[in-house]
């Protein structure tokens, strides 16, 4: 983030939180952190410790003391960290101190915010309305889809004076949560893009949820909604609070709105829109035939066209709207390459996410980073390259290709092996793609310098009959499972058969980039193989062979014993090893609990 400049006494003030100041030098507060792993500096970071159904941050605090993290917001100090030299901000729930932090944060500033909530197209509508307006704005937004109660106050956090523009989503899941994103954002302008199913389990009914929504816009001057969607309309109509405000609602069906769809025209890859906005005709085209999208770019030309963009500059920016990833891809390359495609936009923040995505793919020991310059970011040039050098040394990226005039001005601040070119032209004509072999590629570039081109070059050319391993529905579930038990309790997760086909590597690295407690595998093969790509969880051994005890020990290993005769053998081979006595061999044991 590296936005924020706090004196953490003044946070402390903020939150209504006990300062206890041990460590001087680190008072200034430019950066707060959450999860340990997204680590990138420790100077002058505030960890916040946050306790969930998933998970406890203060479960790190003394992992990220020995990186140099000096700051902490917690609920109490554990005590082999009270003799430290650190500060330490004592709170009751630091979701709620992140939260009022925020707020007081939010109200540093007075351009215009844009807030967007709906049951569906929130973060599609926000990258669209960015792609759009970023020529003309510095926009600061929500990274992905943080929306929620801990992603808002992060989001917003973000905020500095160099922006003049703010998007930000909201999404909520029960009652009672809108009211307190609404006061963290604040939005004088507000789009609600759509109602649907999602979440109907915690709702009495739909018109509680849509009351629920409308919340974020209680204090604000702007609503912009499709009057298609009956229940929608007629709470906002109904409601004297919204009376007063200005109301700009589109339809297809409604020529009486402010923006009357006239005509829709498909083609096999393009949807022609023409409309109808304060007694003219707006005429747009988007390369996009699904119904979702055309409802997101409704919503995004009603906004530009609020922000006073002409018919031919919408038209304009809205045709080449670039398809929005809602998770990142990693596809295989040429020469045994793995390829993450993230280039249609390029910012420090979706950069931080798209290394923390890189690192935890472990198929490939080097790391290529393609980055084209980083436009609008409101930081000196020098500046923004040494932070993202920074990144990357912290992220150890073996090999940076700048792309750009910006960045090529500033190779000095990179040290790894590094190559630049003005243009991707020049990239694609001049360097030799041979050079990529074996190793991991994230491509993340502004749109304008149309990395998809070099993307095509890299991809290796596959048959169309895939199967997908959705890693953030096997996420999801994980997260279910652990949310249910205690945090005490530890999970083991069965990766053996080489995960029945289905990628072992990919799911041992994101589990493990998870925390994990431990993985398990079928036979002593498989958990080498992991040990190879760089997995350093326990790894249990289900069925150990006798040849293969030395190269478990070899390998940290720990065997299943389940006979008197396998636990000899073992002996033998530790024996056979010399293993220190203080570094014991680990092993599970198996017992007959009356299954037979």
């Amino acid at each position: 983030m590296q936005n924020l400049n706090y004196h953490i006494k003044k946070i402390a003030e903020v939150v209504g939180g006990e300062l206890i100041s041990n460590y001087k030098s680190s008072e200034k507060i430019k950066d707060v952190v959450i999860d340990s792993r997204k680590l990138i500096t420790a100077e002058s970071v505030l960890f916040i410790a946050l306790k969930t159904r998933r998970n406890d941050g203060h479960r790190y605090l003394k992992e990220l003391y020995d990186k140099g993290v000096r700051n902490f917001m917690v609920l109490q100090i554990p005590q082999e960290l009270k003799k430290l030299e650190a500060n330490f901000i004592i709170v009751n729930d630091t979701l709620k101190a992140l939260q009022n932090f925020s707020r007081f944060h939010r109200m540093q500033f007075d351009y215009p915010v844009i807030g967007i909530t709906g049951s569906n197209g929130k973060t599609i509508v926000k990258e669209w309305l960015y792609q759009s307006m970023h020529e003309e704005y510095n926009i600061v937004r929500s990274p992905k889809s943080y929306n929620s109660q801990i992603g808002v106050p992060l989001s917003v956090l973000q905020m500095t004076a160099n922006h003049n523009l703010a998007i930000f989503e909201a999404g909520i899941s029960e009652p009672e949560e809108m009211q307190n994103l609404q006061e963290i954002i604040r939005p004088q302008i507000g789009i609600f893009t759509n109602i649907g199913p999602a979440h109907d389990h915690s709702f009495v009914d739909e018109r509680q949820k849509i009351n629920e929504k409308l919340k974020l816009f209680l204090k604000s001057d702007t609503i912009i909604f499709c009057s298609d969607y009956g229940s929608i309309s007629e709470r906002i109509y109904s409601l004297e609070v919204f009376r007063s405000k200005n109301l700009i609602d589109w339809s297809r069906k409604n020529k009486d709105a402010r923006f009357f769809v006239s005509s829709i025209v498909k083609d096999q890859t393009h949807t022609e829109i023409t409309g109808i906005y304060e007694n003219r005709e707006v005429k747009f085209r988007i390369p996009f035939v699904d119904e979702a999208s055309i409802e997101n770019a409704l919503h995004v030309a009603v906004m530009l066209l609020f922000f006073g963009y002409t018919s031919e500059k919408i038209a304009e920016r809205l045709q080449n709207q670039a398809p929005v990833a809602m998770r990142l891809e990693l596809k295989e390359g040429i020469n045994h390459c793995s390829i993450i495609n993230d280039s249609y936009n390029s910012d420090l923040n979706s950069l931080s996410i798209a290394l923390d995505f890189m690192v935890q793919q472990k198929q490939h020991k080097k790391k290529t980073l393609i980055l084209s310059d980083i436009l609008q970011s409101g930081k000196d040039e020098p500046d923004l390259y040494r932070e993202v050098a920074s990144m990357l040394e912290k992220k150890k990226i073996n090999r940076i290709i700048g792309i750009g005039q910006a960045i090529s001005r500033q190779r000095n601040s990179f040290k790894m092996e590094r190559y630049f070119f003005e243009n991707t032209a020049d990239f694609i004509a001049y360097f030799p793609f041979t050079k990529f072999n074996h190793e991991t590629i994230l491509l993340k570039g502004a749109r304008k310098f149309e990395f998809e081109k070099i993307n095509k070059i890299l991809e290796q050319k596959v048959h169309e009959t895939v199967m997908e391993i959705d890693l953030n529905a096997l996420l999801h579930n994980f997260h279910f499972f652990r949310s249910l038990l205690k945090p005490e309790v530890k999970i083991m997760v069965m990766v053996k058969a080489f995960s029945y086909g289905s990628g072992s590597f990919e799911i041992a690295n994101l589990l493990q980039f998870h925390n994990i407690d431990y993985l398990a595998v079928a036979y002593a093969d498989e958990g080498i193989e992991l040990r190879k790509a760089g997995i350093s969880l326990p790894i249990m051994v289900m069925n150990p062979e006798e040849n293969a005890f030395d190269l478990m020990i070899y390998h940290q290993l720990e065997p299943e014993i389940y006979s008197f005769n396998v636990l000899k053998k073992l002996e033998n081979a530790i024996q056979q090893n010399l293993i220190p006595e203080n570094k014991p061999i680990g092993i599970h044991i198996k017992i007959d609990s009356g299954m037979r």
